[in-house]
């Protein structure tokens, strides 16, 4: 049997030969290689007795990549004797078998008599000139019996993809394809876009280096390179630097089955599982090669982030300007009155002297709605402008003021509240229990982010390393790679939640140096007017934002089904933040601990990842978790209508039943404080709708499902504080009615980009590309990029919503100001 050595005029000559044997009718005795002739089939037979060679020839010029594609089938079924097909190269030999077999899921297998395969081209340099190439393939089986084949070996004209030039195919399981595609000298990235009619059958799409053999069959196309499933869409990115000869091949192979992809067993195998012929499952697919971004868009996209954020910041200077401005102005007017919107105090007042140097923070006069008198202890410590370390500072569950003064249910009880009714605790003490909630915030930050960062690292790593694009759910339209990263764009885009959570950290710290400038003067207006200012809940609001713009960055470095809780976790607590905010401004004395707040938004945590595991199909978890969520309601809304004094416990139950006994049944009367009872009403109505909700359709999206309900929930409040603001004859200053107008513009747009779902975890890989689209800003940023800019500005709005709300109140007595 001739070998298949380097070619020369020797091999030529023998070509020549053989072409002459075969026009005289010569067919090879003795299993000397039969001259073949590209174009023509082949038929024959062979056993164990008898095998075939066929030899062909041709020629290749310097530049030129020649492929060539050999198709084989055999009439036989019998798996115990199949028919091998051996193809012998000048750098190589491919073999397979006629039928060829396929395995899938559960050992199922899929059998074909129908094979082609490409050869693994060869490409002549110039400085070698023509070359001469030979192909051996050889035909042989070890059945005892004749066995018949069929052979044709064509040249392929089409094989070098071209760029910016759509190109059609037709591929099978056993008849896989690939092309070449070169660089052109100014392009240094590309994106591969591949696109189908039919969803299945199910298809893999491969670009893998310049090496032969090239893997393109199902069971060994993911052992190089980099792939992708896909149903009817698929987009790799290319970079020239990963690819040192400037060329790759792009490879397409179609899966034996669909469950790769979403799809079923297919309905033909039923019955008849361990040998299935010839499934005609082709798909026709459409191959387009386009240059991605150049190197100066990055920069343009970067710039563009930066400046549009940093935007804010000037806004914010020249708002503090201005109100320097006007403030300077009215001292030398010798007018008191604190800057519109600004929630800054004057530093002058003609009572300030008359001001007691011991009076302590809330204190009220004879004309208190509470009617009591000016209370003085020695116990009370330092001034109020002393922020001193002491043991007497430390958080306490029970109030320092006299008995008579300190009765909660007395107090609290009052048909109508005042807000100095629950300003009353020391400042000092309760200005420290709201800043722990900024150190608890930075603690949990740290442990929590540092092991996402490293988590991430290693899903990118594995990305790198095995060239699995299934892994990541990006959207691979606008999907721009730079360094180890596959989507820079998902990440830069979340620069904007850090850069406007800092920029809030500064807004809140200006103005807890002024009030503290007006504590040390004991400015009466701080003392005795206005919302109690702590700013504890403020900052932990701002590092909440920025942590959410690097848990988010984080997520979308790989995101995924396992790690998208990452994303949400944060938002968790700036819902809950804000929503303890607006409490906190009317109720100061009687909020949250930071301790209960946080291990509360743990419980949700945990919850969320329960619900991301069993959440799917297991009615069980929704059964427990609308249970848990109504009876958390409940839970809240009596201790919010009862301002704590309602006791729960495991006499809880009783009691209920005894204040539904006497005020509902046996005297139905009018709730006492019925403006509470409306908003709380209401909020268990959309809570129990919530759980309703959860417990028919069980969404998929657990921790987006438990986000709705946080979200409505501190809506329901926010809408609920600001009617209830206005029912009281409150005012809307400028800068606070700019915020929420700001809020809701901003929210509405970055809300309609949210829902242009781009991917989806909740779906295969292949499912989600379907979803896929182009960069829609600057080449560079997709919807989801869009919704990280806006959604950063609409929080950073919201906050400033929350800080504004109350300025018009610090000229209003502490006594005049309803607590609702």
């Amino acid at each position: 049997m001739a070998s298949g050595g380097a070619p020369g005029p020797g091999a030529l000559l023998c070509a020549l030969l053989w072409a002459v044997a075969a026009a005289a009718g010569g067919d090879g005795p003795g299993g000397s290689p039969l001259p073949g002739t590209f174009g023509r089939v082949y038929r024959g037979t062979v056993s164990i007795n008898a095998e075939r060679v066929y030899a062909f020839a041709y020629s290749s010029e310097p530049g030129q990549v020649d492929a060539v594609r050999v198709y084989v089938n055999s009439s036989s079924e019998n798996l115990q004797y199949p028919v091998l097909f051996v193809v012998r190269q000048q750098k190589g030999v491919l073999s397979w078998q006629v039928p060829l077999i396929f395995r899938g899921l559960y050992q199922r297998t899929y059998n074909y008599q129908e094979v082609s395969r490409t050869l693994c081209p060869s490409e002549p340099t110039p400085e070698m000139g023509p070359s001469d190439q030979i192909i051996f393939v050889d035909v042989a089986s070890m059945a005892p019996f004749n066995i018949g084949y069929e052979l044709l070996v064509t040249r392929l004209k089409n094989f070098q993809l071209e760029t910016n030039k759509a190109f059609n195919f037709t591929a099978s399981p056993s008849q896989p394809q690939y092309f070449l595609y070169k660089f052109p000298q100014d392009v240094d990235s590309v994106i591969i876009k591949v696109v189908s009619d039919a969803v299945y059958p199910c298809s893999v799409v491969s670009v893998q280096d310049i090496v032969c053999p090239v893997y393109d069959l199902d069971h060994n196309v993911e052992f190089n390179g980099v792939y992708q499933s896909m149903t009817k869409q698929a987009a790799i990115t290319v970079q020239r630097k990963d690819f040192p000869g400037e060329q790759f091949f792009v490879v397409f192979v179609i899966k034996p089955e669909d469950y790769a992809c979403g799809g079923s067993v297919p309905s033909s195998i039923h019955g008849n599982v361990n040998r299935t012929w010839n499934l005609q499952r082709t798909k026709n697919l459409q191959v387009t090669i386009v240059p991605s971004i150049k190197k100066s868009v990055y920069v343009q996209a970067m710039f563009f982030s930066f400046l549009s954020f940093l935007s804010f910041y000037l806004g914010s200077v020249v708002v503090a300007f201005v109100h320097y401005i006007r403030v300077r102005r009215k001292a030398s007017a010798g007018r008191l009155s604190p800057e519109d919107g600004s929630g800054i105090m004057a530093s002058s007042h003609p009572i300030t002297a008359s001001t007691p140097e011991g009076s302590s923070y809330g204190a009220i006069d004879e004309s208190s709605s509470s009617g009591g008198h000016q209370l003085s202890s020695p116990e009370r410590g330092p001034p109020a402008g002393s922020d001193t370390d002491s043991s007497v500072e430390e958080e306490s569950d029970f109030d320092t003021m006299p008995e008579i003064e300190s009765d909660k249910n007395v107090i609290r009880t009052k048909v109508f509240l005042y807000l100095s009714d629950l300003s009353r605790k020391d400042r000092r003490i309760v200005s420290k229990k709201y800043k722990i909630y900024f150190w608890n915030i930075i603690t949990i930050a740290v442990f929590y982010a540092l092991p996402v960062i490293q988590l991430v690292i290693t899903y990118q790593t594995v990305v790198n390393v095995t060239g699995n694009q299934d892994i990541c759910y990006y959207n691979f339209l606008c999907a721009h790679p730079l360094g180890v990263l596959s989507a820079f764009n998902n990440i830069l885009s979340n620069v904007g939640h850090m850069l406007l959570g800092f920029l809030f950290l500064l807004i809140v710290l200006r103005r807890d140096i002024l009030h503290r400038r007006a504590m040390e003067i004991k400015d009466v207006y701080t003392l005795d007017y206005g919302i109690p200012k702590h700013f504890g809940l403020f900052y932990a609001m701002g590092i909440a934002l920025m942590m959410e713009g690097v848990l988010s960055a984080c997520y979308h470095v790989c995101p995924n089904y396992s790690n998208f809780q990452f994303d949400t976790s944060f938002m968790y607590m700036i819902a809950g933040l804000c929503m303890l905010k607006l409490y906190q401004t009317r109720h100061p004395d009687i909020n949250a601990s930071a301790y209960s707040a946080y291990a509360s938004f743990a419980v949700v945590i945990c919850l969320a990842v329960l619900g991301v595991v069993f959440g799917k199909n297991d009615m069980w978890f929704w059964i427990i978790f609308s249970m848990i969520h109504v009876l958390a309601s409940l839970a809240l809304s009596t201790q919010i209508y009862y301002m704590g004094r309602f006791k729960i416990d495991l006499g809880i139950f009783r009691r209920a039943a005894m204040v539904l006994y006497t005020d509902c049944i046996q005297q139905c009367s009018r709730p006492m404080y019925m403006d509470r009872m409306v908003l709380l009403i209401v909020g268990n109505l959309v809570n129990w709708s919530f759980a309703i909700f959860g417990l028919l359709y069980r969404p998929r999206d657990f921790a987006s499902y438990i986000l709705g309900i946080f979200i409505c929930n501190l809506l329901l409040y926010l809408a609920f504080y600001i009617i209830m603001k206005l029912r009281s004859s409150e005012k809307l200053l400028p800068i606070p009615m700019f915020c929420i107008m700001a809020t809701a513009v901003v929210w509405a747009a970055a809300l309609y980009f949210f829902f242009q779902n781009l991917s989806s975890w909740e779906e295969t890989p292949a499912e989600s590309r379907e979803k896929n689209r182009p960069c829609i800003l600057l080449g560079f940023f997709d919807d989801h990029d869009v919704w990280h800019f806006l959604s950063a500005a609409a929080l950073f709005f919201s906050f400033l919503v929350l800080l504004t709300l109350d300025d018009d109140l610090d000229v209003v007595r502490r006594d005049k100001i309803p607590v609702f």
